[in-house]
């Protein structure tokens, strides 16, 4: 049965049948330039990523602000949680000069910056760390990107917002195929959310056979040829990596890209 279901999936990925991977630049292309801010979502557009992966969080005034970290500490030359910082204190800090000399003087987007930049251009993965439906909504809508993201996030917030926004594709993680069964049932999502632990064949099944798009992550040591080629081969519909250029490479190399 294995066997069977292996060569299945081979044949239907034969390059030149025109299935296209979605490739995810994950916080932009940031391993030549500091992640998530504007040089590493532009450079990874250029490069012809479908999707910037963008973290968001909320400032103390109520800004949206793309910031992994729940702290500026890591990627800039201030400290202090994002929460209890406001924009204008975030915005005076350096976010390249960590990175390299050449950066500095980078700042940390605002949300609405990334969303004026790219609108046309490529998809957001919005990775919801701290911000509230409404808010991302209001963002989301005042740019017209409602139908140009994917939302990643706690269960809670996919559920305001697909009550909300019913047009918005939320993505729930899978953990294991009893959850991606139950979350079908209640969010009825169009793409679920894969790592490298949740990989398996019990938590891929039901994505595949309800025929929605599975987004998986492929970084650090799985950012491979070989893992991509896995991943492709047990039904993902997009990956997201670290190296952006060198998957779109592989893929186009395929067949599999545009």
């Amino acid at each position: 049965m294995t066997c069977l279901l292996s060569l299945g999936l081979l044949a239907a990925l034969a390059p030149g049948q025109g299935r296209q991977i979605a490739v995810i630049a994950h916080r932009g292309e940031h391993l030549k330039h500091p992640e998530n801010t504007m040089p590493a979502y532009l450079a990874a557009i250029s490069l012809g990523a479908d999707y910037i992966e963008v973290d968001v969080r909320t400032t103390a005034d109520g800004k949206l602000v793309c910031v992994h970290n729940s702290s500026v500490d890591a990627t800039t030359n201030g400290k202090g949680l994002v929460a209890e910082l406001t924009f204008g204190e975030i915005r005076a800090l350096d976010a390249g000069i960590k990175f390299a000399a050449h950066f500095a003087g980078t700042r940390v987007p605002a949300f609405e910056e990334v969303l004026a930049a790219v609108r046309g251009r490529a998809g957001i993965y919005v990775d919801a760390k701290n911000v509230s439906a409404r808010d991302l909504i209001a963002a989301l809508e005042q740019y017209e990107m409602i139908e140009n993201v994917v939302v990643y996030g706690a269960v809670r917030l996919l559920r305001d917002l697909a009550r909300l926004r019913p047009k918005i594709r939320v993505m729930p993680e899978s953990v294991n195929g009893t959850v991606v069964r139950t979350l079908l049932a209640e969010l009825m999502p169009r793409v679920i959310a894969y790592s490298q632990g949740d990989w398996n064949e019990d938590a891929i099944a039901p994505a595949r056979e309800a025929k929605v798009d599975i987004y998986l992550d492929r970084l650090g040591a799985q950012d491979t040829p070989e893992h991509w080629q896995d991943a492709i081969e047990r039904g993902a519909t997009g990956i997201q990596v670290d190296r952006v250029g060198d998957l779109l490479e592989f893929l186009r190399a395929r067949g599999w890209h545009r």
